[in-house]
């Protein structure tokens, strides 16, 4: 087994394709400064003496560069950038022994796995409550990245991993210090965000939860490390939550965040950014169905905001083909959500926008003027529009003489 896992993450294939990977994913560098597009050539002029140094327990990890980004209502999450060289070491790794573990895993787990996304996760818990199950145990666990012990992961890993080079390799990525305001900060708990390995070694970590929950036969739902338990009565769920709450604290030595867990109902219950509210039909009781929830619905209208600047400098085909490529990404992971008639009064809210860039545009009179009656505007409405004191969001919602918008999208300059 030592040689065979180990030859399988060193074959020449196997590096050439994680090194493909981390190129295609992008991403900034780690602290030696060493980039993606650096890459490829890295690997082809030291691949003999790389892979001659984790076979033998010689690749030191080098320390993880730290990064804080915002997280929402103020806060920040602590991400953890790799060299690229360990990020094409850890995809190699994570190609391999994800197979192993991916046919072991809860059917109900649907974080960071392949042909699984949010769309599934949150149908199933819909499914759940909507066959009676409205009783829902929340359990928030707290900062669960930065608080994963390392001795516990590593007696998971050795399970199915014999192989003492990947094990070494392993454990020197998570004991790999941090480096911030040029320190070098110590790790002995936690998985660093930002790493290809990182969302495996959750899984890894939160499968056993996943057993102990299957092994009481609770209906749950996961994704990464938000999961919810639905039961019918309220006996029921105090009764699973109180002894999931056991099993966290004791078995896996995970916090959980109290202010945050409880017992809901489904109109106080929130998965992954969805709502349930209840569905007002004739002949139709006790039946909800999913909405988007207000706070990510404001990130979204926020970042169409921000894309659809008057004052932003792009052309008008950049603005929309980045506009498109946002605003479908995002209407794809939520189309199941009841969301057509917020859809419908989004759309009128960005043609305005969009009138008022081209109005923004065209900057002076005659141009506009000109335009307009390009569009079919007559001239005298024309000459009056262009010549208005109205400021340009007005002039965008101005109705033509036909009782119609203005089709200002349409024009190409």
């Amino acid at each position: 087994m030592r040689e065979e896992l180990i030859e399988q993450i060193l074959q020449n294939a196997n590096l050439t394709k994680a090194c493909e990977e981390v190129i295609r994913n992008k991403g900034a560098g780690g602290v030696d400064g060493m980039q993606v597009t650096e890459l490829k050539k890295y690997l082809d002029q030291h691949r003999g003496k790389l892979s001659q140094q984790v076979r033998n327990c010689q690749y030191h990890a080098q320390p993880i560069r730290g990064k804080e980004i915002p997280k929402g209502k103020g806060k920040t999450r602590l991400l953890g950038i790799p060299t690229v060289v360990d990020r094409m070491l850890q995809q190699a790794v994570l190609r391999v022994i994800s197979l192993q573990y991916e046919m072991a895993f809860s059917s109900y787990s649907y974080g960071f796995r392949p042909r699984r996304n949010i769309i599934q996760a949150t149908s199933k818990s819909l499914n759940y409550i909507n066959s009676g199950y409205q009783h829902i145990v929340e359990i928030d666990l707290k900062q669960f990245f930065d608080k994963v012990e390392h001795v516990l992961l590593l007696q998971l890993l050795y399970r199915n991993i014999k192989c003492k080079a990947t094990m070494c390799l392993i454990r020197r990525w998570l004991r790999a210090p941090l480096a911030k305001d040029g320190k070098l900060i110590k790790r002995r708990i936690g998985i660093p965000q930002g790493s290809p390995i990182s969302p495996l070694l959750a899984n890894i970590v939160l499968h056993e939860l996943d057993t102990e929950m299957e092994k009481r036969n609770l209906r749950f739902v996961r994704y990464a490390d938000d999961f919810s338990i639905y039961c019918k009565t309220k006996v029921e769920a105090r009764k699973a939550g109180n002894d999931i709450y056991v099993f966290l604290r004791d078995k896996l030595k995970l916090p959980i965040n109290k202010a945050k867990s409880g017992i809901r109902r489904p109109v106080q219950f929130q998965i992954l950014g969805f709502g349930f509210v209840p569905i007002y039909k004739k002949g139709v009781k006790g039946k909800y169905q999913l909405v988007i929830t207000a706070n990510k619905w404001n990130v979204f209208k926020t970042k169409l905001k921000e894309i659809t600047r008057k004052t932003r400098p792009m052309s008008f085909d950049e603005r929309i083909f980045e506009l498109n490529a946002y605003a479908n990404g995002w209407i794809e992971s939520r189309k199941y959500a009841n969301i057509k008639v917020k859809l419908y009064e989004l759309d009128g809210w960005l043609r305005n926008r969009l009138r008022y860039c081209i109005w923004h545009h065209w900057k002076k009179a005659e141009r506009r003027r000109k335009n307009l009656i390009r569009l079919g505007v007559e001239p005298d409405q024309a000459y009056a529009w262009s010549r208005s004191n109205m400021g340009g969001w007005a002039i965008a919602q101005r109705r033509s003489p036909h009782d119609q918008l203005v089709a200002w999208p349409c024009v190409r300059e």
